[in-house]
């Protein structure tokens, strides 16, 4: 069931920070959705390395609705304050978090 709730999580994340793209008006950055996919790809590498304590504190359902709200928090100030910049990372943080995922439970046997 983790792997099931973090991806519905990613997901709704990701149609925020879509929305808040749209709502701003703003236009999707390449670089920033690379930055933000790079991102995910070295914290996944750390925390890869801590996978038990990691998953630990994240099966907490206070963390997972923290975390949510954080990302809802993080699209209405990149609204206002760099919308392109700021929700494109976060678009492209989550696109590859959720590739990534579908790579792990697609490769587990």
């Amino acid at each position: 069931m983790g792997e099931m709730t973090d991806g519905i999580l990613a997901m709704i994340a990701l149609a925020a920070f879509i929305g808040g793209l749209l709502t701003a008006s703003a236009p999707l950055s390449i670089p920033f959705v690379a930055i933000g996919g790079l991102g995910t790809l070295v914290f996944e590498a750390v925390a890869s390395s801590h996978s038990e304590t990691v998953r630990h504190y994240w099966d907490r359902p206070v963390v997972q609705a923290g975390t949510l709200a954080g990302a809802f928090g993080i699209v209405g100030v990149g609204i206002v304050v760099a919308p392109s910049s700021s929700l494109s990372a976060g678009i492209g943080s989550l696109t590859t978090y959720l590739l990534f995922l579908s790579f792990v439970l697609a490769t587990r046997s």
